[in-house]
């Protein structure tokens, strides 16, 4: 098989069921992924208008369980949700849309009745993805089905498949089947790449970002009061739509050189512009809105100082949403730890922070 598999919509509807399941159980831990280079604008069926990267992260996460029960076949996916241990109808909608798109290369979800326990290990609707570690678990979860009514399905086609699959649900969610740092969407200059599925950068990255290092300051925990949804909808008629989709394209060629040759300095500034940029389309959109609160500029201007006065090259990132994402090497894990402990922490939600780093991506339990 070559080293870049190429696959067309066509190559990912399900042909043929070669073993009976009656009843299975799958369990997957799926992690949440922060874009360095942001995806915001999409066309149907969840296909990006630029190519995104980002870093996979490892203990922001949400573990999944599936029940499959088989059934007679039904016009429309038949399951139960329960998150964090409670029934949660209000979550049906997104995910009965979810089976609903996804029958075509999924039919046999038709002839099981489904339970699905979900829980995250951080707050969801904050800005930490969570449709992206929630929708990417489920995926896995279908995928294992899938694998074992047809074994000869191989270990590449599965997790292009899982992230295909999981776009569908979710965007960023085709970003959280593998690690440490994925691609989605067409690049010219990323072998491999498509907007069908998120792929691993495959290319060899300096050793300063094998290991780097993500803590994450919850500035707000509740919901956000403009879904990534609603937000990417208002791309379609934005004034600075295609400029901002060419200038993400162009940043993704630079940050893949950044990447491979370890340029510290130019990453802080690329990372930093794109984060910026993603909260630039949303004031300018109209309507017009806010994500960031008061807290995320206090920390980013706490950011800046810090660097200034040490010569760290600790930099932030944001998601759609007002939590801080500070980015750092391995090497300035304690430095940057005391700085977040003495300087940042009162600009926290309950003083709450978490402590990530990349990771591998999706793993069974």
């Amino acid at each position: 098989m070559s080293k870049f598999l190429t696959l067309n919509i066509s190559d990912f509807i399900f042909k043929e069921t070669r073993n009976t399941i009656e009843k299975a159980t799958y369990t997957w831990k799926t992690p949440s992924n922060i874009a360095l280079v942001k995806y915001w604008g999409k066309t149907e069926p969840q296909l990006p208008k630029n190519a995104s990267i980002s870093f996979t992260l490892n203990n922001c996460h949400t573990i999944t369980t599936i029940e499959f029960t088989k059934t007679k076949k039904v016009t429309e996916a038949n399951f139960e949700l329960y998150f964090e241990g409670n029934k949660k109808d209000d979550f049906k909608p997104k995910i009965a849309k979810f089976f609903s798109r996804i029958e075509k290369y999924c039919p046999y979800i038709l002839e099981y009745s489904m339970v699905i326990n979900s829980e995250n290990s951080f707050p969801h609707s904050s800005g930490i993805a969570s449709s992206a570690s929630g929708m990417s678990a489920i995926a896995m979860c279908l995928m294992s089905l899938e694998k074992e009514l047809t074994p000869s399905l191989s270990l590449e086609c599965l997790n292009k498949k899982a992230s295909f699959l999981a776009r569908l649900g979710s965007g960023s969610a085709s970003r959280s089947i593998e690690g440490p740092m994925v691609v989605w969407g067409e690049h010219p200059k990323i072998k491999g790449s498509s907007d069908l599925f998120g792929i691993k950068f495959p290319y060899e990255v300096h050793p300063i970002f094998k290991d780097y290092q993500d803590s994450i300051l919850l500035v707000d925990k509740g919901e956000k009061q403009v879904s990534s949804t609603v937000g990417h909808n208002l791309m379609h008629n934005h004034p600075y739509a295609e400029q901002r989709f060419k200038q993400a394209n162009e940043n993704l060629d630079k940050l893949s050189i950044i990447l491979q040759e370890g340029n510290i300095k130019e990453f802080i500034n690329l990372v930093e512009s794109e984060a910026l940029t993603l909260h630039a389309m949303m004031l300018t959109s109209n309507p017009y809105f806010i994500l960031m609160k008061p807290n995320t500029l206090e920390i980013i201007n706490k950011i800046w100082e810090y660097r200034l006065a040490t010569k760290s090259n600790i930099c932030f990132t944001l998601d759609a949403g007002a939590n801080v994402h500070i980015l750092y090497p391995k090497a300035e894990k304690q430095a940057v730890e005391d700085f977040i402990k003495t300087d940042l922490l009162k600009y926290c939600q309950k003083n709450q922070y978490i402590c990530d780093n990349t990771g591998l991506g999706a793993q069974t339990s």
